[in-house]
């Protein structure tokens, strides 16, 4: 059974993938293996981030970032790879399959981001994906709202109270380096050579699904699976994203 590797998206670190790391284990163990033990699960953190907050990033480039993922893989001794990102996490998966393709067996999207080339993630929310003919702001470009309302309602539209109040109370204290909101050059051609997935969440406030479908097909997801959750579908719905990685597995 292949292992798997987490990136969390902007604004979050690795702990984001907890709920979904215990249903793999609660998942794995009620399967048959055939002898095999459970796979094994490693949450990136990202320069600034996670158990890596604290940490002056202001000389870390995104190239930096990308060898550092690597590093902290092969440190874990892992090799058979399912290499599963979240939102932002899209502008770096590709540069990790391009920098060690034999790492991964496949490349699982979790509603990711893939910005246009000469763009940078910024640029591409606040240029490309605000619909000019909306009424409202959407959830991310609403400055109306204060930084927590904001964030509830990018990423709790489907949360519960209790879960929405925890979940923002961890928000606030991760950030990636500043290199990766001024990267502008994105390579998405070698990820033809990839068995890539990407997971549709069918309430996300954050990429609205027409913008979804258009990212998957250019990070060359030919493989296509849709969980009815909002952005945080790995906080909210961990079971059903268990069961689909498992399958990958």
């Amino acid at each position: 059974m292949a292992d798997f590797v987490f990136l969390h998206g902007g604004g979050q670190g690795g702990w984001v993938w907890d709920q979904t790391v215990a249903a793999i284990a609660l998942q794995a163990g009620a399967l048959p293996s055939g002898g095999k033990p459970a796979p094994h699960c490693l949450a990136l953190d990202a320069p600034g981030c996670g158990a890596k907050r604290g940490r002056d990033t202001a000389g870390i480039g995104f190239a930096d970032i990308t060898a550092e993922f690597i590093a902290d893989i092969e440190a874990a001794g892992l090799r058979d790879v399912v290499l599963v990102g979240h939102s932002q996490a899209g502008c770096t998966i590709p540069a990790m399959a391009k920098l060690r393709p034999d790492l991964f067996r496949a490349l699982v999207y979790v509603s990711c981001i893939a910005p246009e080339p000469g763009l940078t993630v910024i640029d591409m929310v606040s240029k490309r994906m605000q619909d000019p003919a909306a009424t409202s702001p959407s959830a991310v470009a609403n400055t109306d709202l204060s930084p927590r309302e904001r964030s509830r309602a990018m990423f709790c539209n489907d949360m519960r109270a209790p879960q929405a109040e925890a979940f923002l109370d961890l928000l606030g204290a991760d950030g990636w380096p500043g290199s990766c909101y001024a990267q502008a050059e994105w390579s998405y051609d070698n990820l033809t050579a990839h068995r890539s997935h990407y997971v549709l969440c069918l309430q996300d406030a954050v990429l609205t699904l027409p913008w979804q479908e258009r990212f998957a097909e250019r990070l060359h997801a030919a493989h296509l699976h849709r969980i009815d959750a909002g952005h945080q579908a790995m906080n909210t719905r961990p079971q059903a994203l268990a069961e689909m990685l498992l399958g990958l597995a």
